[in-house]
């Protein structure tokens, strides 16, 4: 089965082949939970293995040993976004030395599910980074192509920001 997607291609800054990642991309993914103590702890792993650890706080009955779930999707958005950024840069031949993001979110108070209203993303790109090729590669992740992003947005205030340090 053929995949094909029509990308549009913004301007010459955008050298992504978005095709590639598209047919690239596994369509169907599997996650099996398992009980890693009495309380909170768990353990999920995927299709090849690969593990992560989530827990509850200590004010429900967890250990505090892992992530808390919902810290999990700050922390999706962040690597999703990322791995865009870093692979646009190198399209466009960016010297990106160092990416780090900062993630907060904003829960809705007071109520059951206290689901994210307001997220902020906050890209710090370190490197010899052309600032109109940074500003564009977090653009990109953020409103065309970070699947965690375009997900949570239909019900997430969802702002970001870009920082480029010069080496």
């Amino acid at each position: 089965m053929a995949i094909s997607k029509e990308v549009s291609k913004p301007d010459a800054l955008f050298t992504f082949d978005a095709l590639y990642l598209y047919t690239s991309l596994p369509f169907y993914m599997k996650i099996e939970l398992h009980r890693a103590d009495d309380a909170f702890h768990f353990i999920s792993s995927n299709q090849d293995g690969l593990t992560i650890e989530s827990d509850g706080s200590l004010a429900i009955g967890g250990g505090n040993k892992a992530m808390r779930p919902m810290e999990m999707v700050l922390s999706a958005i962040a690597s999703c976004s990322s791995i865009d950024v870093v692979m646009i840069l190198k399209k466009q031949r960016q010297q990106l030395e160092d990416i780090k993001v900062t993630v907060e979110g904003k829960r809705a108070e007071g109520q059951v599910p206290a689901v994210f209203t307001d997220i902020h993303i906050h890209f710090k790109l370190t490197g010899k980074i052309a600032e109109s090729k940074g500003q564009r590669a977090v653009q990109l992740s953020m409103e065309e192509y970070c699947s965690v992003s375009k997900m949570l947005e239909k019900s997430v205030n969802i702002t970001y920001s870009v920082e480029i340090i010069q080496t």
